[in-house]
């Protein structure tokens, strides 16, 4: 998770972590006054990689500034219960591999 200040600011991560990594977008989280926070899920190394990248891009934002981030291993599933950060079936989706036909010929 990445907590920033801004709507912009926190798009802009977004934007970047899904670009950067195979990772699933969970949400936004508008906490206060401002202050959103940007929930994604995945492998713990892509994880890594999105938030490393979304916190790059934040900076570029005018205005953007980054107030706290974290990243939690592997989540106890007893989170699932009290954050917003289970699976569902409309993003399962996302989560796939790309998959294009094959070559018409060799």
């Amino acid at each position: 998770m990445i907590e920033v200040y801004g709507i912009p600011a926190a798009v802009e991560a977004a934007d970047a972590m899904c670009k950067a990594a195979r990772i699933t977008f969970v949400g936004y989280e508008n906490t206060d006054l401002g202050r959103i926070t940007i929930l994604i899920r995945g492998e713990v190394g892509e994880v890594n990689v999105a938030v490393n990248q979304g916190l790059k891009s934040v900076v570029k934002v005018n205005g953007g500034e980054i107030l706290s981030h974290h990243i939690i291993p592997r989540p106890h599933e007893n989170l699932e219960y009290v954050l917003p950060i289970y699976h569902s079936a409309n993003i399962a989706q996302f989560n796939t591999d790309i998959r294009f036909p094959p070559p018409l010929s060799n």
